[in-house]
């Protein structure tokens, strides 16, 4: 694997990370990383780019030394980190190479049961996790609302949805969308199941609707609710946020439906929200 220009690779570069309910995240370096007299190093988060995208600028941190010896750079709730992939950097002195952070200890329990409470809008979100290569990064989702899905119950003809919204409440008129990907503005719509406090909802989607008219190969599609009969109203994307799983989509995998030669299942995007794919059989 390449190393990108500006950076290096130190496999003994380590961070601890805590992270709190409000989404602040604390990392703490094991060893002093500055020479006495120096200016406190930073601690650097970049925005990973799309392919083909310039790089943005990143967010810096002063580390600050601690009782222990140890250095701490703390990242507040705000401003909300933008939606995406940080990744996380040491810079030692201005001037220097960046370096690649490994992580250490990583403390996310208060992100567990961050189903149990109500998100405001912006509704951001941050996960540490380790990146496929083995470093540290910050997953960030940052939406005007979301809807957290609570659970699923998948029967071999159709799958029921349990959510709840945040940053905003369903009203007359709400809707379950089910978009065709690439498919020239095909939607279905579901009616769903609204409880009293205009947050949580539910919804059944049959599997045979989606399976009608599947050709060869595979058909997406992708699920959001619309809050209010209202053009100015944008759809709010179904998805699981509102834990510590940065990449749920080979985590939480549910089971195929057989629907004559179609199979059906829901599945979790690369960006943690809820689709269903419908795949036509092969001899």
């Amino acid at each position: 694997m390449t190393t990108e220009p500006g950076a290096t690779r130190d496999a003994h570069l380590r961070a601890d990370c805590t992270i709190d309910a409000d989404g602040r995240i604390a990392f703490t370096f094991r060893s002093p990383a500055a020479a006495p007299g120096s200016r406190p190093p930073q601690l650097l988060l970049r925005p990973r780019p799309k392919k083909g995208q310039p790089e943005k600028v990143p967010h810096a941190l002063d580390l600050e030394p601690l009782d222990d010896g140890r250095l701490c750079a703390v990242l507040e709730p705000r401003p909300a980190l933008a939606e995406g992939r940080w990744d996380v950097y040491l810079l030692a002195e201005p001037g220097a190479a960046r370096q690649r952070v490994r992580p250490g200890l990583r403390d996310l329990r208060a992100l567990v049961d961050g189903q149990a409470r109500d998100w405001p809008s912006p509704v951001a979100v941050r996960v540490p996790y380790t990146t496929k290569d083995g470093y540290l990064a910050v997953r960030a989702w940052l939406r005007t609302a979301h809807a957290e899905v609570e659970g699923i119950e998948v029967t071999d003809r159709t799958m029921t949805v349990r959510a709840r919204l945040h940053g905003t409440t369903l009203a007359d008129g709400a809707a379950v969308r089910l978009r065709l990907r690439g498919g020239d503005g095909v939607v279905r719509t579901l009616e769903p199941r609204v409880a009293s406090d205009g947050r949580a909802f539910s919804f059944t989607v049959d599997y045979g609707e989606l399976a009608v008219g599947q050709g060869k190969g595979s058909r997406v599609w992708d699920l959001s609710v619309q809050s209010r009969l209202d053009a100015t109203a944008s759809p709010v994307r179904l998805g699981r946020l509102f834990d510590d799983v940065a990449d749920r989509k080979e985590i939480f995998v549910h089971p195929a439906a057989q629907i004559g030669a179609v199979a059906v299942r829901p599945y979790y995007t690369v960006d943690n929200d809820l689709s269903v794919e419908v795949t036509a059989a092969t001899a």
